[in-house]
C-alpha cells in the first residue's frame, strides 16, 4: 500500500501499535504510520465495526481517531510520532476513562 522512502542514515525509533513495535522516523505523523502498518486502518466504527482509514490527513474528517498514550479520540493525522508512543486502534464503542 504505502511505502516509506528512506535514507540509510535516517534516525529511527519505535512506537507501539496495538502492542506491536513499529519503526518510525522523526516527522512521521501517527496517521502515516497507521497507513503503512497492516491492517492499514486507524479505527473501526462504533456500531458496525467497519474499518476506517485516515482520509483527509488535515484534521477535518475524524476518520483517523485512535487512542494515543491513553488519550482517546486523538486525531492521528495532527500528531507527530515520538519514541515509545502507545497507539491503540479503537474497535467498537470507545470507553472514555474518567
Amino acid at each position: 500500500m504505502f511505502k516509506q522512502l528512506t535514507d540509510p542514515g535516517d534516525p529511527t525509533f519505535h512506537v507501539y501499535i496495538d502492542g506491536e513495535a513499529i519503526l518510525a522516523r522523526p516527522g512521521d505523523t501517527i496517521a502515516a504510520i497507521l497507513l503503512r502498518t497492516p491492517p492499514y486502518v486507524a479505527r473501526h466504527t462504533p456500531v458496525k465495526e467497519t474499518p476506517r482509514a485516515p482520509f483527509c490527513l488535515m484534521g477535518v474528517c475524524f476518520d483517523c481517531l485512535a487512542t494515543v498514550d491513553g488519550t482517546t479520540s486523538v486525531q492521528t493525522c495532527m500528531v507527530e510520532a515520538r519514541p515509545d508512543m502507545r497507539i491503540e486502534r479503537p474497535r467498537g464503542k470507545v470507553r472514555v476513562q474518567p
